[in-house]
C-alpha cells in the first residue's frame, strides 16, 4: 500500500443540514436493470430522484441488463453527461469495481477516466482476494489511483465476498485512513444477512460511512442470498427490516439509493417498477418527493 501524500480532496457531500432537509434518493441500476444508462437517468428523474447508481458496463450475471458501451464511446459519454445536467441528476456511485487475487490495477484506469468524466462521486468496490496482505496492498493502490481522478472509494461488504461484514469493511478502510474519501457503502440487506447491527453502524468512526442502500426483506435469510441480493428484494414495507432505524443510525450527510431488484416484476413497465420501489421507500421513511421545476421527459425505450 502506498503512503504518498494525497492531493487535498474535494468535498463529496453537501452540508449535513442541507442533506437532512432534502432527504433525496438515488435510483440504483438493478432496480431498473432493463435500462441503458440514459434510460436509467430518465427513469430516476421521472420518479423524482436526485441521482443514480450506475453500472458502467453490462454484467453477465444480470441477464436482463441491456447492452450498452460507455468505455469505447466518447460521444455516448458526452451525451450521457449532458443528460445528467439537463435532468439535474448526480452520479452517486459507479459499479462494478471488483478486486480479486488476479486483478491488474492498471486495467481500472479506463473505468476511472470514464467514471470521472461522468461526474461520479464514488466508485463501489467488492473485494474477493483471499490473501489479506495482498488485498490490503491492492486496495490501497486502487484508492491512490481513484484519487488521481478525484473519485472517492466506497467498499461494499457482502457476505459471499472476502469483506463480508461491516466490521471487516471498517477495518479495511481504517487501514487506508482517508476518512470522507475512502469509506463504506452500507447496504441494509448485507448488514442484516451478515449479522450486523444498528449499534455497530452508530459506533462507526466519523467519515467511515459514505453511502447507504435501501430495500426490505425478511429477517430469516432465504436459501440463496446471492439471488435475493441481485434479483429478489422486497419493496419497503413488505418485509421486516428497520429502514427508519437504519437511516437514523447513519450520519446526516449520508446519501441513499433505492436498490430493489425484483425480477418477478419485469413484465411490468420500468416506470411502474421504479415508482413502486421509490415510493415504497419514501412512504416507509416519511420523505417527500423532490420537487422539480419541470416534468422530466418520458422514458425512452430502444
Amino acid at each position: 500500500m502506498t503512503s504518498e501524500k494525497m492531493p487535498k480532496p474535494r468535498i463529496l457531500y453537501e452540508s449535513a443540514a442541507e442533506s437532512a432537509a432534502l432527504r433525496t434518493l438515488a435510483l440504483d441500476h438493478i432496480t431498473a436493470v432493463d435500462t441503458t444508462p440514459r434510460q436509467l437517468a430518465e427513469a430516476a428523474a421521472q420518479a423524482g430522484c436526485a441521482g443514480i447508481c450506475l453500472f458502467m458496463e453490462p454484467m453477465a450475471v444480470l441477464p436482463a441488463m441491456l447492452p450498452f458501451d460507455l468505455y469505447g464511446a466518447p460521444r455516448a459519454r458526452r451525451e450521457l453527461a449532458s443528460c445528467f445536467a439537463d435532468l439535474a441528476l448526480s452520479l452517486d456511485l459507479a459499479y462494478p469495481f471488483t478486486l480479486t487475487g488476479r486483478s491488474d490495477l492498471a486495467l481500472f484506469d479506463t473505468a476511472f477516466e470514464t467514471t470521472a468524466e461522468l461526474g461520479a462521486r464514488l466508485v463501489n468496490v467488492l473485494a474477493y482476494d483471499r490473501d489479506p496482505a495482498r488485498r490490503l496492498d491492492n486496495f490501497g493502490r486502487f484508492c491512490d489511483s481513484a484519487a488521481e481522478f478525484d473519485l472517492g472509494v466506497a467498499v461494499e461488504f457482502y457476505p459471499p465476498s472476502q469483506i463480508c461484514s461491516l466490521a471487516a469493511a471498517l477495518e479495511l478502510v481504517g487501514a487506508v485512513d482517508r476518512p470522507g474519501r475512502v469509506g463504506v457503502n452500507v447496504d441494509i440487506l448485507h448488514l442484516v444477512r451478515s449479522g450486523g447491527t444498528l449499534a455497530e453502524l452508530k459506533a462507526a468512526p466519523a467519515g467511515s460511512i459514505l453511502y447507504g442502500q435501501l430495500c426490505d426483506g425478511m429477517l430469516a435469510a432465504p436459501e440463496d442470498i446471492e439471488h435475493e441480493a441481485s434479483r429478489a428484494r422486497m419493496l419497503a414495507g413488505e418485509g421486516q427490516f428497520d429502514l427508519a432505524g437504519f437511516v437514523a443510525s447513519l450520519p446526516l450527510e449520508t446519501r441513499f439509493s433505492v436498490e430493489i431488484p425484483r425480477d418477478h416484476a419485469l413484465a411490468q413497465s420500468c416506470e411502474r417498477r421504479v415508482a413502486d420501489a421509490v415510493d415504497s421507500v419514501r412512504a416507509a421513511l416519511g420523505w417527500e418527493e423532490r420537487k422539480t421545476a419541470e416534468s422530466p421527459p418520458a422514458l425512452r425505450r430502444p
